[in-house]
């Protein structure tokens, strides 16, 4: 994964964000409490992915941690003062929380996640919200919500989504830390590598997207929105035959043809991607 050389556009308090080379890079950066969220970085982080979104020129997004740790969940202090709220002021707070998971979820760009160290609790949720997660062989997770006697509500589509309802009664109940194996194994991670090697793997990655179409990567995942869950019927169907028919038609599907049968790069493949003359 590139590392930040320029000055990010962005001025954030708790992540440090740059776009190079068409990938937005975000990185949560308050180490002196394992990246832990608070008011503040749900904010910025919602603020900063809606961005990045809607910028063009990025093609997709790469979500780490500084400091040796992806994100230790909610700040304690941050969750004391909560306590402290009304119903009113506590529900809003928590939707903004909802808002930050949702956003991240739904950004229409492929993300990744680049675990290192820790990812409890809400940490969990960035990792299986992104469509990408790839960890380092001595990561640690935990749904740790129950041990303070709370409950993974906010992050819990997205986790039973990546990981199955049956080990979401496991890990949602004990509460208990897992590997990065056991995270592969039930599917809340794709890849885990040495921790060295972590940076180049999500390079590879980040190759292999910028390859493909970025509309068709767009379509790809409205397309998984509108059929996983949905009993294979009529419907179903009917959708997935207009859905291609109207991408085959699209001045993208129309150049990625051409350029299959044209053995050429097509026009969206970036110059460092393409193959030497």
């Amino acid at each position: 994964m590139p590392r930040k050389k320029s000055a990010s556009a962005f001025a954030c308090e708790t992540l440090d964000v740059d776009v190079r080379n068409e990938i937005g890079l975000v990185a949560l950066n308050r180490p002196d409490v394992h990246n832990a969220f608070n008011e503040t970085l749900i904010g910025e982080l919602t603020n900063v992915l809606q961005a990045l979104d809607a910028d063009a020129s990025v093609r997709a997004v790469v979500l780490t941690g500084h400091g040796g740790t992806f994100c230790a969940g909610a700040d304690l202090n941050w969750m004391k003062k909560m306590a402290g709220y009304g119903p009113e002021e506590n529900l809003a707070d928590v939707q903004a929380l909802a808002l930050m998971l949702r956003t991240l979820y739904g950004v229409s760009k492929p993300t990744i996640a680049c675990v290192r160290g820790t990812a409890f609790g809400g940490g969990v949720g960035l990792v299986a919200c992104c469509d990408i997660a790839v960890a380092a062989h001595d990561a640690i997770f935990s749904l740790s919500e129950a041990k303070l006697g709370l409950i993974p509500a906010t992050i819990s589509p997205y986790v039973i989504e990546a990981i199955g309802a049956r080990q979401a009664r496991r890990y949602f109940l004990s509460a208990e830390r897992f590997t990065a194996a056991e995270a592969f194994r039930i599917g809340l991670v794709h890849d885990i590598v040495p921790e060295p090697e972590l940076d180049t793997r999500v390079n590879e990655l980040l190759g292999a997207l910028l390859v493909a179409g970025p509309r068709a990567q767009l379509e790809c995942k409205a397309l998984i929105r509108g059929v996983a869950h949905r009993p294979i019927d009529a419907d179903v169907i009917a959708g997935t035959a207009e859905h291609i028919a109207a991408v085959r038609a699209s001045p993208e599907g129309k150049e990625g043809v051409a350029a299959f049968l044209g053995k050429r790069p097509a026009k969206w493949v970036p110059a460092s991607l393409r193959p030497k003359k």
